[in-house]
């Protein structure tokens, strides 16, 4: 059971940042069975660049649940799953720091795309979300929206599943790791 998962910050520092935006796609190994997206509204004001990468601005957001109350919601659709993302370390950070911030302790195994798709296909210049998805000619609505991004990691993640399959000889489980 995996839960495939993008968010969009105020920035790159997991530290000083915050969550401005989260989707999360459950998944079962075979096929999507749950999805949950929503704005956040940061404690902080975001970036004029990172309203220009995301078009996620102040405004936007003012009316947005804070993240302490989507966390619930976020603990049960990841519980008992991988958490899975395209370059997880970002997200993983970035989510369990805003826990910590509101004293949990969020663990989940996890599980990067970008390191699994260096493994299951190989030979390409870059592993960026968007350049794989064009090689791969997955599209990508609403590139840096989490929506769009998570569902663009979904359907690579299950093109990855179908790579794995065929070569048989990878253990995905290999790939966990929990910080």
């Amino acid at each position: 059971m995996f839960a495939i998962i993008d968010i969009e910050t105020t920035g790159n520092s997991y530290k000083y940042g915050q969550i401005t935006e989260i989707a999360i796609y459950q998944h079962n190994g075979t096929e999507t069975t749950g999805s949950f997206s929503t704005l956040v509204k940061p404690e902080m004001d975001i970036p004029l660049f990172i309203t220009r990468l995301t078009g996620i601005s102040n405004e936007m957001v003012k009316n947005a649940p804070r993240f302490y109350e989507i966390a619930r919601k976020i603990v049960e659709m990841t519980a008992g799953r991988i958490f899975v993302a395209h370059n997880v370390h970002f997200d993983y950070k970035f989510v369990k720091e805003e826990f910590k911030r509101l004293g949990y302790d969020f663990n989940r195994k996890t599980l990067c795309t970008v390191q699994l798709s260096r493994k299951l296909i190989p030979g390409y210049s870059s592993y960026s979300l968007g350049k794989i998805c064009a090689e791969k000619g997955i599209e990508i609505n609403d590139r840096h929206r989490a929506a769009g991004d998570a569902l663009a990691t979904t359907k690579l993640f299950e093109l990855l599943l179908k790579e794995n399959e065929k070569r048989n000889n990878l253990d995905v489980s290999k790939h966990l790791k929990l910080f």
